[in-house]
């Protein structure tokens, strides 16, 4: 191995403590959202910075939602790699379902409890880390390396990655390397796109016992999300170079996402993810609104689903319908250079090479891929991702973390070429 990538090896080795420490108090620091307020955990990831002489800014739209920017040139000219990852995280509602403090970060067995755990905190944490260790090698590495810890992307909201893209594209760089969860076994290149509609239905309503003086607003909520779901039916578009890169790995998909994961990666997958509605049960509900979550597989044209969603809703006159979010689907390049650098890197380290596959979920990584820059993820098990007990095994972690930092080496020990 490289005399240079053994010595960060050892050093990843060294800090093992002070590696663990960080990501549990990071999880001590709660940062839901809504509502998004992420100053304490902010605060945490300065304090190291500050402890390391790096250089930062802080560039807050919203107050309470912090973004840090971090970047150092290399002494030699090369290409700009963007280490990115956020610090907000789901919300954990009032502990119910928990067996373990959601904010308590306890280590137990080898894994780390805590709302955040895997999504994101852990690889937040290897961003910065990586960030941290290869600033001191600067004088013997190519390029530059930017480091954006964000805010604001649970919700897909504003103040984060967002923001910075449109007002400091200077973050962007000719690759993205980020930490969101993935497991070992699988590296992800592109990621489905959400497409959140929002329905109101308004009826006259009644009596309970009444039931033929006026149509049920629940009930023809139930029966557009039936023919709602008939989408899921839906063949996905023929794509050849996604299709080539999934090809054959479906137990892997499952093995690591859950059973059943790899049949949703090329269909649409439909979520109506709240419902509110009626008074009381005595009563022929005269509102109901909800709220429904369509995941489209990359090739599917929104413009498509739109006309088959307004179609439903034109045999309910009293159903309205309006777009909240969408987020294309996206891809880079399968066989990327970051892609070959993870896929080595893992494989040397933890004997395990992992697979391209999209992703199910979404992450800020699509903000570089919509402006055809390279974007790899890779990061600890999604499978408690949002549940209740939350955790990340530390080995894993570790691992993620001797992952990140080799490959980011790997790609600044590159001159740039004409």
């Amino acid at each position: 191995m490289n005399p240079t990538k053994q010595r960060l090896l050892d050093r990843i080795d060294a800090d093992r403590d002070q590696l663990i420490e960080y990501l549990r108090e990071f999880i001590r620091r709660p940062s839901p959202n809504p509502p998004g307020d992420t100053l304490a955990s902010a605060a945490h990831v300065r304090s190291l910075l500050d402890a390391h002489g790096a250089d930062y800014r802080i560039i807050a739209p919203n107050d309470v939602m912090p973004n840090i920017v971090a970047s150092f040139d290399c002494a030699i000219p090369g290409r700009h790699l963007a280490l990115n990852g956020h610090i907000d995280v789901f919300p954990a509602g009032d502990g119910t379902g928990w067996t373990r403090d959601p904010w308590g970060a306890e280590l137990i067995d080898g894994q780390i409890y805590g709302r955040g755990a895997c999504d994101m905190k852990s690889g937040t944490t290897a961003s910065i880390f990586s960030f941290l260790y290869l600033r001191e090698l600067r004088e013997e590495l190519c390029g530059r390396l930017t480091l954006s810890v964000v805010s604001d992307e649970e919700t897909f909201g504003p103040w984060g990655a967002r923001y910075l893209f449109e007002h400091h594209p200077e973050i962007i760089g000719d690759c993205c390397l980020n930490g969101e969860p993935t497991g070992r076994e699988i590296y992800r290149f592109g990621e489905k796109g959400p497409l959140w509609l929002r329905f109101t239905v308004n009826t006259h309503g009644a009596h309970g016992a009444y039931v033929h003086r006026s149509k049920s607003a629940t009930s023809i909520a139930a029966k557009v999300i039936g023919e709602l779901e008939a989408l899921q039916d839906l063949d996905p578009p023929a794509d050849d170079n996604i299709t080539s890169a999934l090809d054959g790995i479906s137990d892997i998909v499952d093995r690591a996402w859950g059973e059943g994961a790899a049949h949703n990666v090329r269909r649409i997958t439909v979520n109506p993810g709240l419902v509110s509605g009626g008074v009381k049960v005595n009563m022929v509900a005269a509102q109901c609104s909800f709220e429904v979550d369509i995941r489209l597989p990359n090739g599917f044209d929104v413009g498509d689903i739109h006309a088959r969603v307004e179609e439903i809703c034109g045999r309910f006159p009293e159903v309205a319908c309006e777009q909240i979010l969408y987020n294309p689907p996206n891809w880079s390049p399968p066989d990327s250079e970051m892609s070959g650098y993870v896929r080595a890197n893992a494989k040397a380290l933890s004997g395990i090479e992992p697979v391209p596959a999209v992703s199910l979920g979404c992450t800020d990584a699509r903000l570089w891929r919509y402006r055809d820059v390279p974007a790899v993820v890779f990061g600890p098990s999604p499978i408690e991702m949002g549940g209740v007990d939350e955790c990340v095994a530390v080995d894993e972690f570790l691992d993620m973390v001797r992952v990140h930092v080799c490959s980011a080496y790997d790609y600044l020990s590159r001159e740039a070429t004409a």
